[in-house]
């Protein structure tokens, strides 16, 4: 005889019921808005970018978890409270600030504003993590500044590319090291392999062109060998 389950054929959780179930599914939804998760995730890549560029962060802010994050920022965060300051472990003086921006177009007026907000804060350089288009009239203003001002959309935030378990370790080359290196060789830096400075790595450590970066290969498929590459 066939038993119709009437529940489209689970069999009914305890006491006759699919109430277990659906606990074990609602403790797998995120409650939370999608607004704070999108503002976790970007936020602690670029904490861990800092990091990887040699700043100083507090470990306690990258490992923070998505609940201790609403907690603390709420489920709408304010942008300034998302902002991240840090300076350089190999010269203090040298200081970066991440702002996010909202998510209404970027204007010059935009960035004017941005100017005078961040005018006493003495940078070194400016990451904005952006939410919106910036129109080319924001842009010419952003040369103007006397610091590298860097750009990344929010969504290329969401995942640090460079913890994937297929991406090869990249380090940057102090100018002392690419000298050794060269010299070793008896070679000039444009017979080097290139990597474009517009490579999503590059952006993630900030390097400028000239740079070598050293890439070293280690999965369980490739014997483990170094390539160095120069920033065109």
């Amino acid at each position: 005889m066939e038993t119709n389950l009437g529940n489209g054929g689970r069999s009914p959780g305890p006491g006759g019921n699919d109430g277990g179930d659906k606990d074990c599914i609602k403790s797998m939804v995120d409650q939370g808005s999608v607004e704070s998760r999108r503002f976790y995730l970007s936020r602690k890549t670029a904490l861990e970018m800092l990091k990887d560029r040699g700043y100083n962060v507090d470990e306690s802010e990258i490992t923070r978890s998505l609940t201790e994050f609403r907690s603390l920022f709420g489920d709408n965060p304010e942008l300034e409270r998302l902002r991240i300051s840090a300076t350089l472990r190999s010269n203090p003086s040298k200081k970066i600030l991440v702002v996010f921006m909202g998510k209404n177009e970027i204007r010059k007026a935009t960035i004017f504003a941005l100017r005078g907000d961040i005018s006493k804060e003495n940078l070194s350089g400016l990451i904005l993590v952006l939410q919106s288009k910036m129109n080319s009239f924001a842009r010419k203003e952003l040369e103007s500044f006397a610091f590298k001002v860097e750009e990344f959309q929010i969504s290329d935030l969401y995942v640090n590319i460079t913890k994937h378990y297929l991406m090869p370790k990249h380090e940057v080359l102090t100018a002392e090291e690419k000298q050794k290196l060269l010299n070793k060789y008896d070679i000039e830096a444009k017979q080097l392999p290139r990597m474009l400075k517009s490579d999503p790595v590059a952006r993630y450590y900030g390097v400028e062109k000239g740079q070598v970066v050293k890439v070293t290969y280690s999965q369980e498929f490739c014997e483990l060998h170094e390539q160095y590459r120069w920033v065109v």
